[in-house]
């Protein structure tokens, strides 16, 4: 990776590619500090730490502290990360837009269009839910029409700016505009978390187990990461065989290739998605004021914040991790399905010559990719399951209560090592318009 990044800086147009986005990265975390006009910041901050249900503790990592602190870019890019799942899931419920995906580049610029008008229409809902909710709770300096509109169209505007900003890193910058966003904020809630554990684990305890502790620390976030790049990396290569054709007056030889299937092919995507559906009502009934309801319905409540699950003290709300685990292999399997079809893999096969070696072209060919699938997604879904327990455990267990997790890591490896591969292509890409140029 430090081979890559020094050959690039070796590179004019890259060096300044590299330079537009450090600087697009600066004002991002410059927007993070600008609180959010008619939020009283400092009694919103007060009120933020008093939480114990962790309704919001994950939404405060992505924005990288930027709810916590009420800025400008409070809803950061989570409307255009929704927004898109949202697009991925109509492209295959509707027919026309499955049509635009295949029109090639004209296809793809017209849903991205639509997904920025879906994006700022899910920041304007979110943001005037926010701002009601916390209008009645008393965190405004004035509840009234105004302020409410005010807080409104700034929250709107930070998130359609921070979409922009992410576009135009894709674009002039080194590219993955809006994962590059995602994980800046991230990584900003490092070192307040790191602070955290050492204050928590290793500052309060003797010299001896202050080390050991320490150690164990490093040792969990290693381990996790290497385990995180390996599941990132690991793919099932489908050999492909393509048979002879004639070229000019000569007949051409066989050729050999593979289909790639990525044992993560979901991503983060479904961890995302089970931590939604199980925040969304902890979230609803903490905007309402009533997260502290009794009977059934608070045990419910309870049981649906990872905050609970794993401690000792209380191993009945650990029921939530089950159904929360549960979740996550479901929306694996559900993205995968949405996103590969064998069947149109095994079509496009055929139609080009192609088979897969002791496998008969057509249907047999889609059973067999569709089995193999299933099994590749299955160990997928385990690997991320275990990525997003070892947190959770840690939080439950010893009360170690930081934001950054194995989502988190998920996310910064995938995005890191997607990055790195778009520098190496664009270095790629010169060598070649360089070669041909001379």
């Amino acid at each position: 990776m430090f081979q890559t990044l020094r050959s690039a800086l070796k590179i004019k147009e890259i060096r300044e590619r590299l330079l537009y986005t450090f600087f697009m990265l600066i004002v991002i975390r410059l927007g993070s500090q600008l609180p959010c006009p008619g939020i009283d910041s400092e009694l919103f901050s007060q009120w933020f730490s008093g939480q114990t249900n962790g309704a919001f503790n994950f939404f405060d990592a992505i924005t990288g502290g930027s709810f916590n602190e009420m800025s400008v870019f409070a809803l950061s890019i989570t409307p255009y990360i929704t927004s898109s799942i949202i697009m991925q899931l109509l492209t295959i419920a509707i027919p026309k837009l499955e049509e635009m995906q295949r029109d090639g580049e004209d296809g793809r610029k017209k849903i991205a269009s639509i997904t920025r008008y879906v994006t700022v229409a899910l920041a304007l809902i979110e943001s005037i839910a926010m701002a009601i909710g916390f209008g009645r709770m008393g965190y405004l300096i004035d509840f009234n029409a105004f302020t409410v509109i005010q807080v409104v169209c700034i929250l709107t505007a930070g998130s359609a700016v921070l979409m922009w900003i992410g576009e135009q890193i894709t674009e002039k910058g080194v590219g993955n505009g809006i994962s590059i966003v995602l994980v800046i904020n991230i990584v900003s809630r490092i070192p307040a978390d790191m602070s955290a554990l050492y204050e928590q684990f290793v500052k309060s305890q003797s010299v001896a187990r202050g080390i050991l502790a320490a150690v164990i620390i490093l040792a969990v976030i290693l381990l996790t990461v290497v385990f995180v790049i390996l599941l990132q990396d690991a793919e099932r290569k489908i050999p492909v065989q393509y048979s002879k054709k004639i070229q000019g007056r000569k007949l051409g030889g066989a050729q050999s290739s593979f289909i790639p299937l990525k044992v993560n092919t979901g991503g983060v995507i479904p961890i995302i998605f089970a931590q939604s559906i199980m925040e969304f009502p902890v979230v609803i009934f903490t905007l309402l004021g009533k997260q502290d309801s009794e009977g059934i319905g608070g045990k419910i409540l309870k049981g649906l914040q990872q905050s609970n699950w794993c401690n000792p003290n209380a191993p009945e709300y650990s029921i939530g991790l089950v159904v929360y685990l549960v979740l996550v292999v479901a929306f694996a399997y559900f993205y995968t399905s949405i996103t590969f079809n064998p069947l149109e893999i095994a079509d496009n096969m055929k139609k080009q010559g192609g088979f897969i070696p002791g496998i008969r072209p057509g249907k047999p060919t889609s059973d067999y990719l569709t089995k193999i699938l299933n099994y590749i997604v299955f160990i997928g879904a385990i690997g991320l399951s275990i990525c997003a327990i070892i947190p959770i455990f840690f939080n439950g267990v010893f009360n170690a209560n930081v934001s950054f997790g194995g989502t988190s890591i998920i996310i910064i490896v995938g995005v890191v090592i997607e990055t790195i591969k778009q520098i190496e292509s664009k270095m790629v890409v010169r060598y070649y318009k360089g070669f041909l140029s001379e």
